[in-house]
């Protein structure tokens, strides 16, 4: 079931709501931004995310296809959400999970985390290891 959290960056300039069924799945990636910075998401909707605050706070990093705008605070430097195509054609948010308030651990560890191997191109099967990232 959808539950709306609330997630800033670390300094509080950027501050989102973003409605999340958790238990549904959240996904790791182990391409070379991705493992280097840890990223753990939840993707939704653009329906299912409000940017409440910090949109001049800000900054934007594309790589590779430039087909992914990963946002981050241009104060604290915190990651805390992507914006793309999903496969299906629609506009997707990857919530950083780790920008999200308050989430208790519990909530995150009950639900499946999908790892793709994005380092190899390949979005349909998970790295032969994944314990790393």
């Amino acid at each position: 079931m959808k539950k709306t959290y609330g997630g800033s960056c670390h300094c509080g300039a950027v501050k989102f709501h973003a409605a999340i069924d958790l238990a549904a799945g959240t996904a790791k990636c182990n391409c070379s931004l991705c493992f280097k910075t840890r990223n753990w998401m939840a993707f939704i909707p653009t329906s299912d995310f409000r940017l409440l605050e910090g949109e001049q706070s800000l900054r934007d990093y594309q790589f590779g296809r430039k087909t992914i705008h990963h946002h981050f605070c241009g104060t604290c430097g915190t990651r805390v959400f992507a914006r793309a195509v999903g496969p299906d054609g629609q506009p997707t948010v990857a919530v950083r999970v780790n920008a999200l308030d308050g989430v208790d651990p519990a909530e995150l560890l009950a639900g499946p985390v999908r790892v793709f191997d994005m380092r190899h191109d390949n979005f349909r099967d998970p790295p032969a290891e994944t314990r790393h990232l």
